[in-house]
């Protein structure tokens, strides 16, 4: 059974799916840093994704409902990973989350997710200053958000949508291999970040196809 809308059992259906690929990608993610960066973004993140499952957990213990609302808990995930997540990637991907919780509606669709999601690379790019083609996590998350919202305005389903955004991260991810990088800790590199695949791109890639594998169950 196929979800129609980001409803808050997606939000966190999405978050635990990508807390479980992050940590089966921990030594990827790891080994992808160490070539062109400080060779902590793997586990950077999987210690991030386990404070949020922890703050998932602690918003039920007390036998409440959790979280009213998908924004309301992709805003605890985003205030989390600024807690937690160290580097460049915890403001990062902190914003985006905080930014994309604030403007989801309840209940919302393809378009609607497009939009937050939209909202949240904003986010992103304004903190990190990053363009597409400087080798970072927009040359995966603005295709994403493209895909999504192209897919949504065709009519797609949310699984749809989510898949063909998934498949336009990880394409955008793979591109980044040829590019020299031009923010970022790998600028530094100049040329020699030629030919290494960006971990930012790739987690970012992670964290788009676990909520289109999410959406389709």
């Amino acid at each position: 059974m196929t979800h129609e809308t980001l409803d808050t059992a997606l939000a966190e259906a999405w978050i635990r799916a990508a807390a479980a690929a992050v940590g089966r990608a921990e030594e990827q993610l790891t080994a992808l840093d160490a070539a062109i960066g400080d060779g902590d973004h793997g586990s950077n993140l999987r210690r991030g994704f386990t404070a949020v499952l922890a703050a998932l957990d602690d918003a039920g213990s007390d036998g409440s409902a959790g979280f009213d609302s998908a924004g309301a808990l992709l805003r605890t995930v985003g205030s989390t990973l600024l807690a937690k997540v160290g580097g460049a990637s915890g403001p990062l991907y902190g914003q985006a989350f905080r930014v994309a919780g604030a403007e989801l509606p309840p209940d919302a669709g393809p378009a609607a997710c497009a939009d937050a999601l939209a909202a949240g690379l904003a986010a992103v790019r304004a903190l990190g200053g990053a363009e597409p083609g400087d080798k970072t996590m927009v040359d995966a998350l603005a295709p994403a958000v493209d895909a999504l919202g192209a897919a949504a305005a065709a009519g797609a389903t949310l699984a749809g949508a989510t898949a063909a955004a998934a498949d336009a991260a990880e394409q955008g991810a793979r591109a980044t291999t040829p590019l020299q990088a031009r923010r970022g800790r790998a600028s530094y590199l100049g040329p020699r970040s030629v030919g290494h695949q960006d971990p930012g791109a790739t987690s970012a890639a992670l964290i788009v196809r676990a909520l289109a594998d999410a959406a389709a169950r």
